[in-house]
């Protein structure tokens, strides 16, 4: 008695499986049980990371919504953590992150800038600008000058890179502005952490002013995030203590320059530039 022998071919052991076999594909999401118990999940992992920023560590929030940010814009988790910064308590992209986003999207050439006026004069300023490919219309965004800048208040800031490096910042807020007005939707309404770090909240009065508090203008550290918040200090506003707790806290180059502006705040000009040494020292350390 002969048993017979079974032969599968290649083309059938490759074959797809049954519909019945299959694991379903669950997607990370907010609005449905499994895709949220996924991005628990996978937030929980970035979250206990320490290669992700300070104020994702620890906090399975802030990946949550981080993720639901790289899903949408189809970016990587690490990398869309890397360059969404919080200043302010507002979420705001790094410039580098959002000018590349927006010369990979596929829709447009990449950013080019046109300069103008005299060169270390109020006048001297850029224009970012790139070509539509589907059209062959070329976007240009608006004029930004060391006029503006001035007018603005963020030239005359403590710590201001507009003193420093005004060439790249004036090309940075240029190409922000461009994709701000003509692809809104690659940052997604959120402002450049330069942006942020350059604006104030003022309230306004019953007469039509406006005015900033002395409490937005002190400099906090949330022991929670690492986040810190908060623009110029008055003097004798500020602790060592605080000023060196925000320096210790940094964990990028945008924090480093919030940190900044802590150091007119404190009183003693010794420990100040105590302050400032260490500030030296951390900005190094993360370069």
């Amino acid at each position: 008695m002969t048993t017979a022998t079974q032969v599968a071919t290649l083309s059938q052991l490759r074959a797809p499986q049954p519909p019945e076999t299959r694991l379903p594909q669950v997607r990370a999401g907010f609005f449905d049980l499994q895709g949220f118990e996924l991005i628990q999940r996978v937030a929980k992992a970035f979250a206990s990371s320490t290669l992700v920023p300070t104020a994702y560590q620890g906090n399975m929030a802030n990946c949550m919504i981080a993720l639901n940010v790289a899903e949408r814009i189809g970016a990587d988790p690490l990398l869309t953590m890397q360059n969404l910064y919080i200043v302010h308590g507002r979420p705001g992209w790094s410039a580098q992150f959002l000018i590349a986003s927006f010369n990979h999207c596929g829709r447009f050439t990449a950013i080019r800038y046109e300069w103008f006026g005299d060169k270390g004069k109020d006048s001297w300023g850029c224009r970012a600008y790139a070509t539509e490919k589907d059209t062959g219309e070329k976007i240009v965004g608006p004029d930004i000058t060391i006029a503006l800048a001035k007018a603005e208040g963020w030239y005359e800031k403590s710590g201001s890179k507009w003193k420093t490096i005004p060439q790249l910042m004036l090309m940075y807020r240029a190409a922000a502005w461009l994709i701000r007005s003509h692809a809104p939707e690659i940052s997604m309404g959120l402002q450049t952490a330069d942006e942020l770090a350059d604006t104030y909240d003022a309230e306004r009065s019953s007469d039509g002013t406006f005015s900033v508090t002395a409490e937005s203008l002190q400099q906090k550290v949330d022991h929670a995030t690492g986040e810190i918040s908060a623009p110029d200090a008055e003097i004798g506003t500020v602790t060592y203590a605080q000023a060196m707790e925000a320096i210790n806290a940094c964990t990028s180059d945008e924090q480093c320059d919030v940190a900044a502006d802590l150091l007119p705040g404190i009183a003693g000009g010794q420990q100040r530039a105590e302050c400032d040494v260490a500030l030296r020292a951390k900005r190094k350390a993360l370069s």
